[in-house]
């Protein structure tokens, strides 16, 4: 029984021992491929709808619910890249998809925003008493009035400034050696107490003491302040009034955080406002604040503009372009052919016989219609501007569906 057993042994190991199995492969076809390549090459292909992962088939065919082509569920051999999408004609044409070419060209770069007219605050100036004293008379009535430089405003009386012409009468009737240092000290102190030159020949000429003394404008513009009143006791630190001068106005703008990058000094600027339609302002960016606003992300930007016939008012609001100048060999893309999300930003590149790719790229400056590619396009690539979002869907659902298969 045994010795039989054995020889069963025997027998079913030389069997075995002269079976070969013949590759399919030749040991030099297999160790020119890669490991990808070699497995792309034995799966067994299956075939997906890209909208619908559910429907599976193992033939080519059409979608019973989209009516789609099936894809083939394989490996995709080119790592880092987004899976293709192939649609019918018929289909093309009935989701009216068109493309375009992307070009090298020049683009002209602007910011376009809204902006507040104020003050040209260098040109505001602010009259303070430089005794304590009464305004005596005022000639200006109301906030809004405008004086001309040298207009006098009203008369003023300070038993300091009293007191300093009375010095002054005596410093002129002294003799000696030291009479024009004492004359220069005690003219010099008038000065200091805001007592113009005109007014202090007319003091040399009478040798008469005035109670009250005019108050001149010492420029151009609009009263804004009025802080004095006739009959009024006015102290050093009271502001008397205040004069804006409206020849030269700024606008105030905020910029957007991504459109700071070429933002400079001294570029120009054209303003518009509602009040004047059909006409316009040309001004420049006359400083740029340092730091942005924490709540709105924006940068504060001070325009300067000439406004000789007084039209721009303070308050006023304004429609804003600043201009960068051009930027030439730029890659240009339509903006409507972008594609952003939170996290990216993609165009949808147009392949042969039918087939889309979708490509992520770096996006520079946008003007209008216009966007400036940094990478990922060339010029003469063509691109898909309308019904680009359906295929970028289709194309995110067939990578997720071989993520989720293990692919």
């Amino acid at each position: 029984m045994i010795k039989t057993l054995l020889l069963l042994l025997c027998v079913l190991f030389l069997s075995a021992c002269t079976e070969t199995n013949e590759p399919t492969e030749s040991a030099s076809e297999i160790a020119s491929e890669t490991a990808m390549e070699h497995a792309v090459k034995h799966l067994e292909p299956k075939y997906v709808c890209p909208m619908h992962p559910q429907i599976v088939k193992d033939e080519e065919g059409s979608c019973p619910i989209c009516g789609m082509d099936l894809v083939p569920k394989l490996i995709d051999p080119d790592q880092g890249k987004r899976p293709t999408v192939s649609v019918k004609g018929e289909v093309i044409q009935s989701m009216g998809l068109r493309t375009a070419k992307v070009k090298t060209g020049t683009l002209w770069r602007f910011i376009k925003t809204v902006g507040r007219v104020e003050y040209n605050e260098t040109r505001v100036t602010h009259l303070h008493p430089r005794a304590n004293g009464w305004m005596e008379t005022l000639d200006i009535r109301s906030e809004g009035e405008i004086v001309k430089k040298g207009d006098k405003l009203g008369t003023f009386y300070s038993p300091d400034i009293l007191s300093a012409q009375i010095d002054y009468f005596v410093a002129l009737q002294q003799v000696g050696d030291k009479q024009n240092m004492r004359i220069e000290k005690a003219r010099n102190r008038l000065r200091i107490l805001g007592i113009d030159d005109t007014t202090i020949a007319e003091l040399e000429k009478s040798q008469t003491a005035k109670n009250d003394l005019p108050v001149y404008s010492p420029s151009d513009g609009v009263v804004t302040k009025l802080g004095a009143r006739e009959g009024m006791y006015l102290k050093q630190d009271m502001e008397m009034m205040s004069i804006a001068d409206l020849t030269s106005v700024w606008v105030m703008v905020d910029i957007y955080e991504h459109q700071i990058g070429w933002l400079k000094e001294g570029l120009s600027a054209e303003i518009s406002v509602p009040a004047y339609p059909g006409k316009s302002w040309e001004g420049v960016v006359e400083y740029i604040y340092p730091e942005l606003d924490m709540k709105s992300r924006t940068l504060r930007v001070r325009l300067e503009f000439q406004n000789a016939d007084l039209a721009l008012k303070p308050n006023m609001f304004a429609e804003v372009k600043i201009f960068g100048g051009p930027q030439r060999d730029t890659t240009l893309i339509p903006a409507e052919a972008l594609i952003t999300t939170g996290e990216r930003n993609s165009v949808v590149t147009v392949l042969d016989d039918g087939k889309f790719q979708p490509v992520d790229v770096v996006v520079g400056v946008r003007n209008g219609d216009e966007v400036e590619i940094l990478s990922g396009l060339k010029s003469g690539d063509e691109i898909v501007t309308s019904g680009q979002f359906l295929i970028d869907s289709e194309s995110s659902l067939q990578a997720s569906f071989q993520r989720l298969s293990g692919e």
